[in-house]
């Protein structure tokens, strides 16, 4: 597999966990929680998998501003969280900073 489908993998892996620290009600919810950790260990060992053939800066960028615009998202979609100019005008934010680091780190 490519360095960018384990990036993937850990992507999905952050968001899926990050959504579940929602419902753990303070990690007192046992499947919820479980699902928290599984979530973040898979997310940090194909970031791991991702590292050996990505530089770290623009591994951690692309990991980082998706996983947070998908987890931002998944809480307007799922929990009925409120979407705004302000969220969506961020959300851009993070992907034009994204694309502006893999460029820089691509020597363009």
């Amino acid at each position: 597999m490519s360095a960018f489908g384990f990036l993937f993998i850990s992507i999905i892996s952050e968001v899926f966990a990050s959504s579940m620290l929602k419902l753990t009600n303070g990690f007192k919810r046992i499947l919820p929680s479980i699902g928290v950790v599984l979530g973040y260990g898979t997310a940090f060992y194909f970031l791991s998998l991702t590292l050996q053939s990505l530089a770290i800066g623009t591994a951690y960028a692309i990991w980082a501003g998706v996983g947070t615009a998908l987890t931002a998202i998944v809480g307007v979609v799922f929990y009925k969280e409120l979407f705004n100019l302000k969220k969506l005008m961020g959300i851009l934010f993070i992907i034009v900073g994204v694309i502006i680091l893999n460029l820089a780190g691509s020597g363009h």
